[in-house]
């Protein structure tokens, strides 16, 4: 059909202007702006407000049918207004500590904002986008003390690092034959890693095809880091039963008590056997921002690749994470592939060579780097910095306001910025125990008081306060104790 075609009104003019862009720019532009200000408002007051509520029906509906028509995108801000905003997950208000979540800020609103009108597709080809996410790897790099050679990728979050480190780490102990023949290229192969860590190293290994069964659960000490002694012993132990040891998985800030690993001597151990050394930094790597914090992750500098989230403890929108590998012509070799449709150029759009999808599994990927530019560049890692390091001194302070309380007790060491305790009860058997403090988290959060998580540490129910929010105060973190204390008092007078 050209475009002197006759068409009808079931049948689109190939010429007319974009079907999908507004059709009157100074009516979007302004409806665009009150939606702004919708978001800025959400985020300004939402501290005000409970910090969760229970979803009524109408946040839960899933049967509307499919959209046919289209709506004005006032109706739609005016819709989210009433189902979702009033009923979000809480982590943007001070008194959300659980699990680990990041606060986010208001300029990140920006940040997205701009990331949706460039709209880049960050697989690879040479435009501004990929070297401004260039530049953010680069910053990391050094800020990690990786050496000259080193990469990085930018991916949705620590878990897929891992896959990707662990994939990296495989393709090393292989010789790059895993790429051709698979596993049966190696059997026995096996992977360490603390009996803290995170579920997201039994995932990566499975989705390897190498099965949980390849993994070793090591012991911990009394701090919950990993006993390094039982690390070797395990090694030794495999080695000598014929299997291939090929990686070590460390946690800087393990998942239930925020424990730190020791570098330095996984370091050593891994280079006596020639293994891999990959680190789990979720959050705890992003201490690099601190300077008073730095020192605690003397080692990570050593490590063959590290993974962590910036939308964590450094609050950019979700989701954005990274993976750093110290030997960059490996991260290459491991996904890089040759098919013709993804062959670069010397000049024009398909030149920027080597493109991110040489580095990892997507050829699709989103412009997650602007958002940590964005805030690197606002913020500065100085101030970054000191917000990390005021959350590890509210959790120091948590930890002694527990130890001290009658009613409360301390339940593992406070390393980094997560608190463990209990309340406890003279004559409350074990059971009850840990019923009645699952009681309180859940009751906390209903109320919409705070909202701790909960978890198991050394067999007892614990609640855990993860604190990973610049906006909390040490009055927050009072009232929580306060109201810990009294629900406790409370359930054991109605029993």
């Amino acid at each position: 059909m050209t475009p002197d075609t006759p068409h009808t009104p079931d049948t689109p003019d190939i010429d007319a202007p974009s079907l999908l862009d507004p059709a009157d720019w100074a009516s979007f532009r302004e409806q665009a702006h009150a939606a702004l200000d919708v978001a800025l408002d959400h985020v300004r007051e939402r501290p005000t407000q409970g910090v969760w509520q229970e979803l009524p029906e109408l946040a839960k509906r899933t049967d509307a049918p499919l959209p046919v028509a289209g709506a004005p995108l006032p109706e739609l801000v005016a819709e989210l207004q009433e189902r979702v905003l009033p009923y979000t997950l809480g982590n943007i208000h001070p008194r959300f500590w659980g699990w680990v979540n990041g606060t986010g800020t208001a300029s990140g609103i920006v940040a997205q904002m701009l990331t949706a009108s460039i709209n880049a597709n960050m697989g690879g080809r040479d435009h501004a986008p990929i070297y401004l996410e260039r530049q953010v790897l680069g910053w990391m790099q050094s800020l990690f003390g990786l050496p000259a050679g080193s990469s990085g990728m930018i991916c949705s979050g620590t878990s897929t690092a891992t896959l990707l480190g662990l994939a990296i780490a495989r393709q090393r102990a292989t010789a790059g034959e895993v790429r051709r023949g698979g596993n049966a290229v190696m059997p026995g192969l096996r992977v360490y890693t603390s009996a803290q860590a995170h579920v997201s190293v039994d995932k990566a290994l499975e989705m390897m095809g190498l099965g949980s069964q390849a993994l070793c659960s090591v012991p911990v000490a009394a701090d919950f880091s990993m006993d390094v002694d039982a690390l070797a012993r395990c090694v030794a132990e495999d080695v000598a039963a014929g299997l291939q040891p090929f990686a070590v998985v460390s946690s800087v800030g393990s998942v239930n008590t925020g424990a730190i690993d020791d570098l330095p001597a996984i370091n050593a151990l891994c280079a006596d056997y020639g293994l891999w050394h990959h680190v789990d930094g979720a959050f705890g790597a992003l201490c690099m921002l601190s300077e008073v914090l730095r020192p605690r992750l003397a080692g990570i500098e050593a490590a063959d690749s590290i993974a962590f989230d910036f939308h964590k403890w450094m609050h950019v929108g979700y989701s954005v994470g990274c993976l750093l590998v110290a030997d960059g012509e490996l991260h290459r070799q491991t996904f890089q592939t040759s098919h013709a449709y993804l062959q670069g150029e010397r000049q024009g759009i398909a030149g920027g060579t080597p493109w991110p999808n040489d580095f990892g599994l997507e050829l699709s990927r989103g412009f997650a780097a602007l958002g940590v530019w964005f805030q690197l560049r606002e913020m500065g890692i100085e101030k970054l910095g000191r917000a990390i390091h005021r959350n590890c001194l509210q959790a120091g302070k948590l930890g002694e306001a527990v130890a001290v309380s009658e009613h409360l007790e301390l339940l593992a060491p406070v390393s980094l910025n997560i608190v463990c305790f209990r309340y406890r009860a003279a004559g409350l058997t074990a059971p009850v125990l840990d019923q009645l403090n699952r009681r309180i988290v859940v009751e906390l959060q209903c109320r919409g008081i705070a909202a701790p998580s909960f978890t198991v540490i050394n067999g007892s129910a614990a609640i855990r306060v993860a604190i990973t929010n610049h906006r909390t105060r040490w009055r927050d973190l009072q009232a929580l104790l306060d109201a810990c204390e009294a629900l406790g008092s409370e359930f054991l007078a109605a029993s």
